[in-house]
This record gives C-alpha cells, sequence and structure tokens, in this order.
C-alpha cells in the first residue's frame, strides 16, 4: 500500500532502483560481518545470495509457503550452507581461503544451471511479486541493529581479535575456528535472506546473476566503503550502487567513468571511505561544539 502511495509522487525506475539499492546494502552487511569484521577473505559470497533465491522461489511457488517464512527458510539453508564450505575451507587463511570461497561458488553456480527444480540454464520464472520497498528497507533497518549490536558484544570482540591476530586470540582463550564458522554462517545467513527479497522483487532468476562478477561486486562494496566500518559497507554499496544510474549521462563512457571514480578513491582513501574513522568520536565532537573541556577537580 506504502509502495503504490510512494509510486504517485517518486518515478517508479527509482523505486527499483532504491529497492535493489536495499537488497545488496543488506548481502554487503552479511560479508561485511565474514570480511570486514572477522578478517576471512571470500570470493564466493553470491553463492550464498543464489541459495536464499532459490530457496525462496521454490517454497512460494512449489510449496506454498509463506512469503516471510519463505525468507527464514532461505536464511538457515544460506546458513547451513556456509557452515558445510566453512568447517572444511576455514582452517585455510588470507589467499588460499579466497580461492577456496571462489571454487564453492562455481560450484553452487554449475549446480544451479544444471539442476530442473531451478529451472536450468533457462532459468526460473514466474516467481510471485511479494518484495516491495517498505520491506527491504525494514530488513535493511533490522539488519543494520543486530549486525551493530553483535559487533558490540563480546562476541564481537571475539571476531575482531581474531581478525587482528589469531594465534594470540587462542592464546586468550578465543576458540578461533568456532567463531570463523559462526560468524560465516551468520553472514550467509544475512545474505540468503537478501536472496529471498532479491528473488520476490525481480520475479526471475538466472544463474549467471549468481557467478564471480556478482561475488566481486559486493566484495568491493565492503572494501570500498571501509573494512570493519559498518557505516562504510552502507556508504560504499550506496556510492557503487549508484554510480552506474548517476553516469549514465555518459552512456558508452559510464563504465570508465565508474571505473575511473574506484581507481581516484583507492588513491586517496585507501583504507576506504569511512575506514579508520570513528564516527561516535565525530559526533561527540559536532556535539560539543568545540565547548571547552572542563577541568577534573
Amino acid at each position: 500500500m506504502l509502495e503504490e502511495a510512494l509510486r504517485h509522487f517518486i518515478n517508479p525506475y527509482y523505486i527499483q532502483v532504491l529497492t535493489l539499492l536495499g537488497i545488496y546494502i543488506v548481502a554487503a552487511i552479511g560479508l561485511h560481518l565474514i570480511t570486514g569484521v572477522t578478517g576471512q577473505l571470500s570470493f564466493g559470497h553470491a553463492a550464498f545470495l543464489g541459495i536464499g533465491a532459490y530457496t525462496a522461489a521454490i517454497c512460494t511457488m512449489q510449496l506454498g509457503v509463506p512469503y516471510l517464512l519463505a525468507l527464514l527458510a532461505a536464511g538457515v539453508m544460506a546458513a547451513l550452507a556456509g557452515v558445510l564450505v566453512g568447517f572444511p575451507s576455514l582452517r585455510l587463511t588470507g589467499d588460499y581461503l579466497g580461492i577456496a570461497t571462489l571454487g564453492f561458488g562455481e560450484i553452487v553456480r554449475v549446480i544451479f544451471t544444471n539442476l530442473e527444480i531451478t529451472g536450468g540454464a533457462r532459468g526460473l520464472a514466474g516467481i510471485p511479486r511479494k518484495t516491495d520497498i517498505v520491506i527491504v528497507y525494514l530488513a535493511v533497518v533490522l539488519t543494520i541493529w543486530a549486525v551493530y549490536r553483535l559487533q558490540k558484544s563480546r562476541y564481537g570482540r571475539a571476531l575482531a581479535a581474531v581478525r587482528e591476530d589469531e594465534i594470540a586470540a587462542e592464546c586468550m582463550g578465543v576458540n578461533s575456528l568456532w567463531y570463523k564458522v559462526s560468524a560465516f554462517a551468520i553472514g550467509s545467513f544475512i545474505a540468503g535472506v537478501a536472496g529471498g527479497l532479491y528473488a520476490h522483487f525481480l520475479q526471475y532468476l538466472n544463474p549467471v546473476d549468481f557467478g564471480f562478477a556478482r561475488s566481486f561486486e559486493i566484495l568491493t562494496f565492503v572494501v570500498l566503503g571501509g573494512l570493519g566500518s559498518l557505516p562504510g559497507v552502507i556508504l560504499g554499496t550506496t556510492v557503487l550502487g549508484l554510480a552506474p544510474e548517476i553516469l549514465r549521462f555518459g552512456a558508452v563512457y559510464r563504465m570508465m567513468l565508474y571505473g575511473v571514480l574506484m581507481v581516484l578513491v583507492m588513491i586517496f582513501r585507501p583504507q576506504g571511505l569511512l575506514g579508520g574513522l570513528n564516527l561516535a568520536q565525530v559526533w561527540r565532537r559536532i556535539v560539543r561544539g568545540g565547548r571547552p573541556r572542563v577541568p577534573a577537580a
């Protein structure tokens, strides 16, 4: 109902762009928990997005499952896949882990391409339209709140310890393997929910949409915003998500301008747009407005 009202004031095309942007923000926050907070390089995040998308679509189309339960099932299936790939591969680190997750992503894409239930290479069409901009941004707010609270908890501090120095964290009693696998599962769950939203918004799925290019795109959102920065992920996704639309005036040169924009950011802000910036401290300084501090008695 609210989306229909918005269509009277906002161009429907802009509503579609903003809805897809919200879905990408949810997916990028899931990768932020894995790569930005825990420090585990993943090149296969789009695979969990695809698992969630196909699971939700099959649940609503063939099993008659309600939409919200289908989103929950999408998240659970993606989390299970995250655990399955996590235990054998998270014993690896750095580039080796990235290669393992890249291989997993390609395996999932090939499976989607060859299964009859997923529509094979021709894709899966006829998915009911259930997702709208209101549901997407409710999911965005809930995801941001949940991940923020998680980062500020004891569990989040343990994840940060694993990222900074895994050996030192284990010496302090942190079970690094369990924390890495659990973070992988939670990040995969968030990506699965984003996939369910994606499927019921576009109403068509194709395995090509969940290949390496999509994984690299989501990773770029996280890195550009600043590793470990939740506001940075949101800003990075917004900038890169809207850049192709803003640069449409260039038509032929749009992708070249997009690349130049990324190169400039990496030159002048190699740590990311908000990397290393404590927004809470900045906000406190703004609120104080330069008032002099009262010395302690």
